[in-house]
């Protein structure tokens, strides 16, 4: 049974960092895409970044490249994301979720519980 288990939101002032993690267990996903999804209260979920577990290039929405980078640790199966510059706007639920069928993907099969970020102004 895969299980996803996130950690590491918070409350963080504008301008702050956090750093989330998502520990899977239960299957092995090499060279799957896994990433990392959000939804803020009343708005859609969207894709935030992924990457493949073998390494690769890392994929970014817009709203956050240059300061968010999602990374793996193979050996721990963890997926990590680490949050730089935080915004207000980047205030929402976090997900863990793959693999990613596709870039774009907004239905994996296997998600995290979530994790809360705020980012005060």
């Amino acid at each position: 049974q895969v299980q996803l288990v996130e950690s590491g939101g918070g409350l963080v002032q504008a301008g702050g960092s956090l750093r989330l993690s998502c520990a899977v267990t239960g299957r092995s996903f090499s060279w799957h895409r896994w990433g990392w999804f959000r939804q803020a209260p009343e708005k859609e979920r969207e894709f935030v970044a992924a990457v493949r577990w073998g390494g690769g290039t890392p994929s970014y929405a817009d709203a956050v490249k240059d300061r968010f980078t999602i990374s793996v640790d193979n050996d721990k199966n963890t997926v990590y994301l680490q949050m730089n510059s935080l915004r207000p706007e980047d205030t929402a639920v976090y997900y863990c979720a793959g693999p990613l069928r596709y870039l774009g993907d907004l239905k994996p099969d296997y998600w995290g519980q979530g994790t809360q970020v705020t980012v005060s102004s």
